[in-house]
């Protein structure tokens, strides 16, 4: 996971440093729909092991300031989600003996505070299944999985597209079923995790 954090710095700074704002003017384009998804999804064939992550949002514009959307959410991981960045996050001692594979839909409201500087929070429910190391399914559970955002919105050719660099605190209040192998390593780590960084994208409509 810490190769999974150091490749969403990169990319984020990366495209940080190169994306363009536009202001809203009378040639702006200003949209009531858009799709998007995150940049994350392209380390699913980079990292080894692989996230097999992808994400696919979709949301409607109510006002200038609020934003609603619906997000569908599928991942594989293979330890504890609280568990912080450095050496006991990469110790395979500490990883589940398996992997869990979720997959989930969320509602998110995102509110601008000021120009493009938004916050936004996220609710997500997941399906959870637990598999051995073989890769065959042990039992089904279900997590809530709560994120804080801050970012930034950057709007690019003329408000036809987006991206937003942020950074977020997530938490999984309800986290059930999880085998008996799995929970003594889940019970060692808190059940949040602060500064994770974000960078999402999408096509305005």
């Amino acid at each position: 996971m810490k190769k999974q954090f150091l490749f969403s710095i990169a990319l984020c700074s990366l495209l940080f440093t190169r994306a363009s704002t536009q202001a809203v003017g009378e040639d702006a384009f200003l949209p009531k729909h858009f799709i998007g998804s995150t940049l994350f999804v392209l380390a699913t064939p980079i990292l080894s092991p692989s996230p097999e992550y992808f994400q696919l949002n979709f949301g409607c514009v109510l006002s200038p300031k609020d934003v609603v959307s619906i997000e569908a959410i599928t991942w594989a991981y293979r330890g504890p989600l609280g568990r912080p960045y450095g050496p006991d996050y990469e110790n395979e001692n500490s990883n589940f003996p398996g992997k869990v594979k979720a997959l989930g839909l969320g509602l998110a409201y995102k509110r601008f505070l000021w120009k493009g500087v938004y916050g936004q929070v996220h609710a997500t429910a997941f399906r959870q299944n637990f598999l051995d190391e073989q890769g065959d399914k042990i039992q089904s559970g279900f997590q809530l999985f709560n994120t804080l955002r801050f970012g930034y919105h950057f709007r690019l050719f003329k408000n036809r597209l987006f991206l937003e660099p942020s950074i977020a605190a997530t938490s999984w209040p309800i986290n059930t079923n999880l085998p008996d192998s799995f929970q003594v390593e889940e019970d060692k780590w808190n059940k949040y995790f602060l500064f994770e960084p974000g960078l999402h994208f999408g096509v305005n409509f």
